[in-house]
């Protein structure tokens, strides 16, 4: 097997060009698990198209077996690094892990920013461990579009876990709850006000809090804020609180056990959480080849409706709602 270190082109500073169609072998390569082929189909799915289609319809019946555990949470509060002692802990059980870490898109070129890449070097020349930089492209919810068909290629490669990261923006970042089996909202002290870091939705999706850096002063005082906090969660108020030294492996072996204890309970609950995806990933690519239709449409039909709607005849739901109509095939 080839070098994880090839799990992402030599330069990300500029967006993922198209790839020629996939050849037949393409999926035997990738059911042996060969990075090299991994990595041309994340690409073919972050490209989109005919190609990732295919691929990605081949591929379903072989997805499904690997664990995703999500990690979000404000920046700074060292995510990447506590993702690298957690994979640590699951190659000594053996475990291939894929990781999916979704970085900032560069404004100029559209590609990933390697930040979290460079955190995780400690596993780079594993070949049990995949690691792939992901650029968000503005897409909101702290992940990227492709982020469902880059972890069912993950999948079908035949990794046991995969670690979906975030990109850490903050409170808007829920959208790793429609993917991840168990998620895992990291704080850390000395954040300035932690707590708004934590609050509305990004606290209602965790399944674990862990509070990291907590060698930190005042990682006490955050653990309790976020036990307060919980109180007023309108479900699942005994979820665990974690204390974690990322960079000195301590209470990995808890978030560990706390991980695996969830997956154990949500074996049944797999199938629910692959629905939950393709139904997301189904609205997404729906929605894309709405947006677009729209926009190319033209007409008299279409120009009425936006005169319309500018002299305030008609709301602007009303005026989308013909606009689907008139669209529609």
């Amino acid at each position: 097997m080839k070098n994880s270190a090839l799990g992402i082109p030599l330069s990300l500073s500029e967006p993922a060009r198209a790839a020629p169609p996939p050849t037949d072998d393409i999926f035997d390569k990738l059911a042996a698990g060969d990075a090299a082929t991994l990595a041309k189909c994340i690409s073919l799915m972050e490209t989109g198209g005919p190609a990732a289609d295919l691929i990605h319809r081949r591929i379903c019946a072989k997805t499904g077996r690997a664990a995703v555990i999500g990690f979000t949470g404000a920046p700074g509060a060292g995510k990447s690094t506590l993702i690298d002692a957690y994979i640590a802990v699951l190659r000594g059980r053996g475990a291939k892990i894929a990781v999916a870490a979704v970085d900032p898109s560069s404004p100029v070129g559209g590609g990933a920013i390697l930040g979290d890449r460079v955190r995780m070097r400690r596993h780079a020349l594993d070949p049990d461990v995949f690691i792939r930089s992901v650029a968000s492209r503005g897409h909101l919810g702290g992940l990227s579009e492709s982020i469902h068909r880059v972890v069912d290629v993950m999948d079908a490669a035949g990794h046991d876990f995969i670690i979906v990261e975030t990109v850490g923006t903050g409170q808007s970042e829920v959208e790793v709850a429609e993917i991840a089996e168990v998620c895992v909202v990291v704080n850390a002290p000395n954040m300035g006000d932690e707590v708004q870091a934590m609050k509305s939705g990004v606290l209602e999706i965790a399944d674990i809090l862990v509070v990291n850096k907590a060698d930190l002063p005042l990682a006490q005082r955050t653990t309790k804020q976020l036990r307060d906090m919980l109180k007023l969660r309108r479900s699942r108020q005994d979820i665990s609180i974690l204390e974690t030294v990322a960079t000195k492996d301590t209470g990995i072996d808890a978030l560990s056990g706390a991980i695996d204890g969830l997956l154990a309970k949500r074996t049944g609950d797999k199938q629910k959480s692959r629905q939950r995806r393709l139904r997301r990933l189904i609205a997404q690519t729906a929605s894309r080849l709405m947006n677009d239709r729209m926009r190319e449409f033209s007409g008299d039909a279409m120009d009425e409706l936006m005169r319309k709607a500018a002299t305030g005849e008609i709301g602007i739901a009303e005026a989308a709602a013909q606009a689907l109509s008139l669209v529609r095939p």
